[in-house]
């Protein structure tokens, strides 16, 4: 009895946060080293259907690096990496278009499809959702987003789709870019005005000690970012990372979060808990 009690008081303060959330955008950003452990992806994608069921309008942006990373190294192609970006030659970018587009998205979709709801997985060049021109021409076909195009993503969501969507976009000749997915995740949470936007990452948030997983700071208003970077707590790969979420909040979106999907089920706890998890990136007066 007094486990259904314990689990009957979690969904009662879950409540108002449901309604919260009701009929609203969330968009979820999930890929890199989160995606290496099948238990936890398989976690990730029940927390995804579990929000929709409760009245959330989940959209899931994915990168997947470390499968990039195997078909690489199993086709023999090295890589190469400028300033933390891969070197994507041709040769280069058909895998990583044959991996992110297939194998990765019609994965993550099938698990979705599993647990007995309704994802569509699409590209950013589907739809020419994500408009990109070449970032540098050092580093070859990576793209730089220019402008998001939502209307696919808005058919899909009132038609009651979860959009998987794979960071490849493309421009107007038909060249096609391999986007950063962070990046990507990022524009259209701000295109399509989402609520809030998770960062599903393998660290806990932003560590006032990076030795020290207990000093999370919680919650980092976007106008103390640049004295966090001047003194060296937000570093490293956590520097791009919080300059989208930067990003995200100037265009509208009310909050983002970085999250560790290492833990189980974390973008429950963030989303339907009084405790919530990670690190929050807000505009100015966002009531805590």
């Amino acid at each position: 009895m007094s486990s259904a009690i314990e689990k009957a008081t979690i969904l009662s303060q879950a409540l108002p946060y449901i309604q919260k959330y009701d009929n609203k955008i969330v968009v979820i950003k999930y890929g890199g080293n989160a995606m290496e452990n099948e238990q936890l992806k398989q976690n990730v994608m029940q927390d995804v259907v579990l929000l929709t069921q409760v009245g959330v309008k989940l959209v899931l942006v994915h990168g997947g690096g470390p499968d990039i990373n195997a078909t690489l190294k199993q086709m023999h192609i090295e890589s190469h990496f400028v300033n933390g970006l891969r070197v994507t030659d041709q040769e280069t970018m058909n895998v990583v278009q044959m991996v992110l587009a297939g194998k990765t998205n019609k994965n993550l979709v099938n698990m979705i499809s599993m647990l007995h709801a309704k994802a569509v997985g699409i590209t950013g060049m589907d739809g020419h959702i994500i408009q990109a021109s070449q970032k540098d021409p050092e580093l070859g076909c990576v793209g730089q987003i220019d402008e998001i195009d939502p209307e696919l993503i808005f058919k899909l969501i009132d038609d009651g789709y979860i959009p998987v969507i794979a960071s490849v976009g493309c421009d107007a000749h038909g060249n096609v870019y391999n986007v950063n997915a962070d990046m990507a995740a990022s524009a259209i949470a701000g295109a399509l005005g989402a609520e809030n936007m998770i960062f599903v990452s393998n660290v806990p948030g932003v560590l006032k000690d990076q030795n020290d997983p207990h000093s999370l700071i919680r919650k980092i208003p976007v106008s103390e970012i640049s004295e966090l970077e001047k003194a060296g707590i937000i570093s490293g790969g956590m520097i791009p990372k919080v300059n989208c979420c930067a990003d995200c909040v100037r265009q509208g979106v009310n909050k983002t979060v970085i999250i560790d999907g290492r833990v189980p089920h974390a973008c429950l706890i963030e989303m339907l808990s009084d405790e919530g998890i990670g690190t929050m990136i807000v505009g100015e007066g966002y009531e805590f």
